[in-house]
């Protein structure tokens, strides 16, 4: 199906409606108008924010729409960054990855990349102009920007108190925790969940609870790629033609990003038909997808490459386990040793977790370490970091060290852990 390349970015309503209420402050879109108008001025050079103030940070990046210049979105609590100094014409957008991997990258889009597929994701998830989204992680979070910018363009009102919200896009744990602290009675009627898998325990708990679940599967560099209304199949997201070539998912769209400024190496590889992928990897099953997640985090072990997503998946569906990570680390013999790092749930006892593994994987799929962390470290955007599970766990083994960013210590933010009890 045809998608047009999409409306200019602009707000969705005027007036004195309420636009944004955060931290106690609530914007009107009359208000919010003005701002834009501020940060669409005739400046030198390009735009920049750092997104520390939410209302400042979404004016600039409407501003800088309607001004046609390109803003960066980065991380107040990161290291000062700055928008490359060449960048294709039509730039409007830097984002950075999330960086489950330990190597977050600026990706360069277009307005038109994300405009043109706001029809369809209203279509599909039933947000609009009468909703209350809340926004549950950070802008410089491109899930999160998304969900932010979406709202202020269908006119709906961006809040952060889950209390009032009736619509929120979150990843999974946000999500399980969303529905323990809400009560029945809560107005939240609908749900958009990204990032990472679904676990159908988790959507089994949001549907009996009578909301509406709208899962989606991208990246940072492809935007929308497939998307479902669960309990249904995986599908292609309006606009997207996916092919699965010897396992790996690539797709083609209007709301490809450009990719990454001169000089930065990435994933993102784009063929001479215009599809794209970034390397996660999928199967066709259930009359839909199934992601398995990203190529380059197998492990390779015993000659055999274990998919990290399939066991992480697996063991979730053992009770008392909150998240997973499972990673590889060195050993001499085997090349890597699967080890899976569990975050319990509060209260639970993981007595059984091995035996239940046991019968759920087989063969080099099945852990040979058992590593507990009371938290799993996050990204910005809610994804469990990897890469400082992996080099905590590798520390613990008594190995070398080593990561993204080379031999040395444990960056801050990796978790303590300690073996699994018999």
């Amino acid at each position: 199906m045809n998608v047009a390349a999409g409306p200019p970015l602009r707000r969705g309503r005027a007036g004195d409606a309420p636009a944004i209420t955060a931290a106690g402050r609530t914007v009107t879109y009359r208000q919010l108008a003005a701002l834009i108008r501020s940060h669409a001025e005739p400046a030198p050079g390009p735009a920049t924010t750092a997104g520390s103030d939410l209302v400042e940070a979404l004016a600039a990046v409407f501003g800088a729409a309607r001004r046609g210049r390109p803003v960066l979105v980065t991380d107040p609590a990161g290291p000062p960054a700055a928008l490359p100094a060449v960048l294709p014409p039509a730039t409007f957008l830097v984002v950075v990855t999330s960086g489950t991997s330990g190597h977050p990258r600026p990706v360069l889009r277009t307005a038109a990349s994300w405009t043109s597929s706001f029809a369809p994701f209203s279509e599909l998830t039933g947000i609009g102009a009468d909703d209350r989204v809340l926004l549950t992680g950070p802008l410089h979070a491109t899930m999160h920007l998304f969900a932010a910018v979406h709202a202020l363009a269908v006119g709906a009102h961006l809040v952060d108190d889950p209390v009032v919200a009736t619509a929120a896009h979150l990843v999974p744990s946000r999500l399980a925790v969303l529905l323990d602290e809400l009560g029945s009675d809560a107005a939240l009627r609908r749900v958009v969940v990204a990032g990472a898998a679904l676990p159908e325990r988790i959507a089994d708990r949001a549907l009996r609870r009578g909301l509406t679940v709208t899962e989606y599967y991208g990246a940072a560099e492809l935007s929308f790629v497939a998307a479902r209304r669960v309990p249904g199949p995986l599908l292609p997201f309006e606009g997207a033609e996916v092919r699965i070539r010897d396992g790996v998912v690539w797709v083609r769209s209007p709301y490809l990003a450009l990719g990454y400024p001169t000089g930065v190496d990435g994933p993102f590889r784009r063929d001479q038909d215009g599809f794209a992928t970034v390397g996660d990897l999928a199967v066709r099953a259930g009359g839909g997808l199934r992601i398995r997640g990203r190529g380059d985090a197998a492990i390779t072990t015993g000659g055999a490459t274990v998919v990290v997503e399939d066991v992480e998946a697996a063991l979730l569906t053992v009770p008392g386990i909150a998240a997973v990570a499972v990673v590889g680390v060195p050993h001499p013999r085997l090349g890597q040793l699967v080890v899976a790092v569990l975050e319990p749930s509060p209260g639970a006892d993981l007595a059984g977790v091995r035996a239940a593994a046991r019968r759920l994987l087989r063969d080099q799929s099945l852990p040979r370490r058992w590593l507990v962390a009371d938290r799993l470290p996050r990204t910005p955007g809610g994804k469990v970091a990897r890469h400082l599970v992996a080099r905590a766990a590798t520390q613990l083994d008594g190995g070398p060290v080593t990561g993204p960013d080379g031999d040395g210590p444990i960056p801050p933010g990796a978790p303590a852990l300690r073996p699994l009890p018999s």
